[in-house]
């Protein structure tokens, strides 16, 4: 068989593509890793409360912990947009990078933290580097991904998120057969080596030159970004998805921050057992629903444009009677089960987040938009940190948990009767 300049360059192209579509997924999985140190490094603060209360003493009262862990979330959630707006116009990987370092130096100083007003102010930090990461993460997942694997490669990162939750509810057990400074230490200086793999594997794709963004600048008359938020905010759909990210949020940082606490007053048990059965049974059941969901999702969508609308509000349905039975549930067996509905269901609507928001935004500016939709749920979960700490002292958080159901099923119904996508990637 004669082998033609034609077929050459045709095989050629096929390598090339199948190497391209191989990179997408190496992306994924460099940022999995990223996105568990995320969670791991905020997270483990919320099960070493009691190592580390025994050192400092303001911890021992339940609303000082809550206001130390609302202040990560209120100074993340401020940065969300500012961070979307930042990866909407430089270099995604140099940002996830630069984040990476700055929240794992953090993790690893707050060892040497002696007094509360310090863990204030490293959390604060922390807040600020974590902030940039989600967006910039998000839209260079998107940029590699195409329609028919965005819902799934979106999943699998977030998968990432839900191991560093679990990860982190083992740091009770950690600071328990060794110390709580060592544990921040730890997985601090992993951090900062994971920045230095990630310099050498991790591309960002190509963006348009200077010259065409100003171009642009000169077309429409306006800066990028400020052209960006008035393209979001005068976009219904996008309140709508603001809305009905922000609302699930409540009962989403709710069992981040203060599940294992229900588990420890429900089941009476310590906080060392408490924590890692909290936060593995969470993560485990997220991952399958992730994987359920974003798999659903990328087939419903190519035969139905609400596919991915349906899918995560199916999602989104399996945690209403979860959160029913957590609030109320006082066996292992019913806590249990309530845990692992919620986090089958809570990955479902996790996987579909930003694939919908894609449907109704242009590439442009989903970083920014994804990165509002972070601030919206994060200060939701700021607010519900900082009342279920009170709701704790007052020995009333198994309540306040099933009271969270009736908010995500307003956001159910109204994402069923208001989000009507025309694309399944928006462009202008």
């Amino acid at each position: 068989m004669e082998i033609t300049e034609t077929t050459y360059l045709n095989s050629s192209n096929g390598r090339s593509d199948q190497r391209r579509a191989s990179y997408a997924w190496i992306v994924v999985g460099l940022l999995w890793v990223v996105a568990l140190l995320n969670y791991l490094d905020r997270q483990m603060l919320s099960t070493m409360k009691p190592a580390m209360q025994q050192d400092i003493h303001q911890l021992q009262s339940a609303e000082n912990f809550g206001i130390l862990m609302a202040v990560f979330l209120w100074i993340y959630g401020l940065m969300s947009p500012v961070s979307g707006m930042i990866a909407d116009k430089l270099n995604k990987k140099w940002l996830i990078v630069g984040s990476l370092f700055v929240w794992s130096a953090v993790t690893y100083l707050m060892g040497y933290a002696t007094t509360f007003d310090q863990l204030y102010i490293l959390r604060a930090v922390m807040g600020v580097s974590e902030a940039l990461y989600i967006p910039a993460g998000l839209a260079l997942i998107t940029e590699y991904h195409e329609s028919k694997t965005r819902s799934l490669a979106i999943g699998l990162h977030m998968t990432g998120l839900y191991a560093g939750q679990a990860l982190g509810g083992l740091g009770a057990t950690v600071a328990s057969n060794f110390s709580w400074q060592q544990t921040f230490h730890w997985f601090g200086i992993t951090g900062i080596i994971y920045a230095v793999v990630l310099i050498l594997f991790l591309k960002s794709k190509r963006r348009p030159s200077t010259a065409l963004l100003r171009q642009q600048e000169n077309i429409t008359g306006k800066l990028p970004v400020l052209k960006g938020l008035a393209v979001l905010f005068s976009n219904l759909a996008f309140w709508v998805i603001l809305f009905c990210f922000a609302m699930p949020s409540l009962p989403g940082w709710a069992t981040k921050n203060w599940l294992p606490t229900l588990f420890a007053e429900n089941l009476q048990i310590n906080m060392a057992k408490a924590g890692p059965a909290a936060t593995i049974t969470i993560a485990v059941s997220s991952f399958i629903g992730v994987l359920i969901g974003g798999t659903l999702s990328d087939k419903w969508v190519q035969k139905n444009l609400r596919g991915r609308i349906y899918t995560s509000a199916i999602g989104l349905g399996l945690t209403i009677p979860a959160l029913m039975f957590l609030g109320f549930g006082n066996s292992m067996l019913s806590v249990i089960a309530a845990t692992f509905c919620f986090g089958i269901g809570f990955g479902m609507f996790d996987a579909n987040n930003m694939p919908i928001l894609c449907q109704f935004v242009s590439a442009k500016y989903r970083a920014t938009a994804y990165g509002l939709m972070n601030m919206s749920g994060v200060f939701a979960g700021a607010v519900v940190t900082g009342l279920l700490g009170k709701a704790t002292d007052a020995g009333k958080l198994g309540g306040n948990f099933a009271l969270m159901s009736v908010i995500v099923a307003v956001a159910v119904l109204l994402q069923l009767s208001l989000l009507k996508p025309r694309t399944n990637n928006y462009k202008d």
